[in-house]
């Protein structure tokens, strides 16, 4: 096998432990362990590949290798093809394998499906990346795993104190109070196709919505992969749907195609974005959404902040969101903290989302 099989255990004295930057280090490509020759997420096909989760900006296609949970593997076959890799492996939550002298282990995410956290192990020290996370419950998901280390490397898609995600049972409720309030109308749903879209509907089902809830056919087959492992309910696909049938209906879609022409098969719909962006009251109105839901699957600022103490690390690397928020964050707490500064990550299925600080002012 490409990655090897999972050795020692054993810790190293401290002595001869070796400096966080000697383990893992930022690149052009993705985060890098020179021993262990592989990369975390990288962002141009490389060697060896350890991918945290299967959205398109973190699982990228033709790598030699690539080691990932069975879930993103199969995620990345359904987007990609049985030749997304030269060679795959799969490893299970609290598995280990030993890359050169380099012990890696995952853990959940609590993100979407398969999601996982990275953690990298020599020499008496532990970095653990956590690619994209969220600390709260997801029906579809395994939940997040807190994993003790000496540095964290967190996501900051949310990384501002106006963030601060309501319950999404709350948001799920409004959805529902709509409907009731338009029952001849269509709800369409802009959700990211891998996660979000998924989630909506398990929350809609723990809710006690129990009609059939219609799909865009982009939709289709991540849906019928996670169908197979979550209860979602009947599902059927708009194509196949006359248009009474319609008629005061759930239907969910990328967001994109809320603009497109296949919402001319709905009369006079309701418009909905299910996203942590629509906490910012221009995002709603410039994308015309008429009922904002505010359901994220990223930490939001209490979720960064709660995460990077818990860990007990003594050094926290931030990247790809507001990295300078919580960089001052850590530091007026004690904590070493730096940003990463690197690039091609971003939210699924989302275009020109900007900057949280870029966007924050119009954060009611």
């Amino acid at each position: 096998m490409v990655f090897g099989n999972f050795k020692s255990t054993e810790r190293v004295p401290y002595l001869l432990r070796m400096r966080p930057e000697d383990l893992l280090l930022s690149t052009a490509a993705g985060l890098f362990c020179p021993r262990g020759g592989f990369h975390i997420d990288p962002t141009r096909p490389v060697d060896k590949a350890l991918i945290t989760h299967g959205h398109s900006d973190h699982a990228r296609p033709g790598h030699r290798a690539v080691l990932a949970t069975p879930e993103t593997i199969d995620l990345m076959r359904l987007r990609y093809g049985d030749g997304f890799a030269a060679s795959i492996q799969a490893i299970g939550y609290g598995e280990g394998v030993d890359i050169d002298g380099v012990r890696v282990g995952f853990h959940p995410a609590g993100h979407v499906l398969g999601s996982a956290q990275i953690a990298v192990e020599a020499n008496g020290i532990r970095i653990v990346a956590s690619g994209d996370y969220k600390n709260v419950p997801d029906p579809t998901c395994a939940p997040f795993e807190l994993v003790p280390c000496d540095v964290f490397i967190t996501e900051a898609t949310f990384g501002l104190p106006v963030f601060r995600h309501p319950d999404p049972h709350a948001e799920i409720a409004k959805l529902l109070r709509s409907i009731a309030l338009f029952p001849e109308r269509a709800h369409l749903i802009g959700a990211y196709s891998l996660g979000k879209a998924q989630r909506v509907i398990a929350l809609l089902r723990e809710s006690g919505y129990g009609q059939p809830i219609y799909l865009h056919g982009a939709l289709e087959k991540i849906t019928n992969y996670y169908a197979a492992r979550v209860d979602l309910g009947e599902l059927r696909l708009v194509r196949g749907a006359t248009k009474p049938e319609l008629v005061g209906a759930i239907a969910l879609a990328p967001p994109s195609a809320l603009k497109d022409v296949w919402t001319r098969r709905f009369r006079d719909p309701v418009t909905a974005f299910a996203s942590g962006w629509m906490r910012i009251r221009a995002r709603a109105r410039q994308s015309a959404i008429e009922l904002p839901l505010v359901i994220s699957d990223h930490a939001d600022w209490d979720g960064l902040t709660a995460t990077v103490a818990a860990t007990g690390a003594s050094e926290i690397w931030v990247t790809h969101g507001a990295e300078e928020a919580l960089v001052r964050w850590c530091e007026l707490r004690g904590l070493e903290a730096r940003p990463l500064h690197m690039v091609g990550y971003g939210d699924e299925d989302e275009a020109d989302v900007g900057s949280a600080a870029e966007q924050a002012g119009d954060v009611p």
